[in-house]
């Protein structure tokens, strides 16, 4: 990886990258889980970016009422946390594999990070993002962009989440995206911002690894 990836050189270590290319969900599902399962105090933190085929995924807290019309869109059940959502070509996934307790985050900061993860990394590019405090992702002008799902078990998070980058946006019709009724949905390609997916994951990671203290090491 290129060397302008790198951070400052701060206490969270050296952070291991993956990029997975175009990937099933429910294969790359059962590879986080099982990263988790076996990892040791000392295991190193990975982060994972990855682009999906068309699936809705459900979170834990998922209630039937928001699948509209999936259609031949498979649906599968997630471990996240959340309600559910889309993935499918032409976004981002991050998925963020960190020993949270080793960092000394609760979920809730973590979940901060992350859209100040995304926010900061828009701001480069002139356009204005916010959180919102009752529903977790990263929103412009009322319109969702990014969405965020996470797990937590005994101190290591696994999950994260996904950025609109220039993909197809009906299937979100099809659903409430994170059980939020008429939400509009959002991709960067709407806002004048036309990079590859590779790009735009450099420059959340360069921005991730600045947030909680990473070095990057290469993939």
């Amino acid at each position: 990886m290129p060397a302008d990836f790198a951070a400052s050189d701060m206490s969270a270590g050296t952070l291991r990258v993956r990029h997975l290319g175009r990937a099933d969900y429910q294969t790359v599902h059962e590879a986080m889980q099982a990263f988790s399962a076996q990892r040791l105090a000392h295991t190193q933190d990975e982060i994972w970016f990855v682009e999906h085929d068309p699936v809705f995924t459900l979170g834990l807290n998922s209630k039937p009422r928001h699948l509209i019309n999936t259609g031949d869109i498979p649906v599968v059940q997630s471990d996240r946390g959340g309600q559910v959502t889309y993935h499918g070509p032409g976004q981002l996934v991050m998925y963020v594999l960190l020993d949270i307790k080793r960092l000394g985050l609760n979920v809730q900061q973590l979940v901060h990070s992350l859209e100040a993860t995304v926010i900061s990394w828009l701001s480069d590019h002139e356009i204005q993002a916010q959180a919102r405090g009752d529903a977790p992702g990263v929103y412009v002008d009322g319109a969702k962009l990014a969405a965020l799902g996470l797990r937590v078990r005994r101190g290591c998070s696994y999950h994260g989440l996904s950025l609109n980058v220039d993909m197809d946006l009906e299937p979100f019709s099809r659903i409430n995206p994170c059980g939020l009724v008429d939400l509009p949905v959002c991709q960067l390609s709407d806002l004048g911002v036309h990079q590859s997916i590779h790009t735009v994951a450099r420059g959340l990671l360069s921005h991730l690894a600045e947030i909680l203290g990473y070095t990057i090491e290469p993939d």
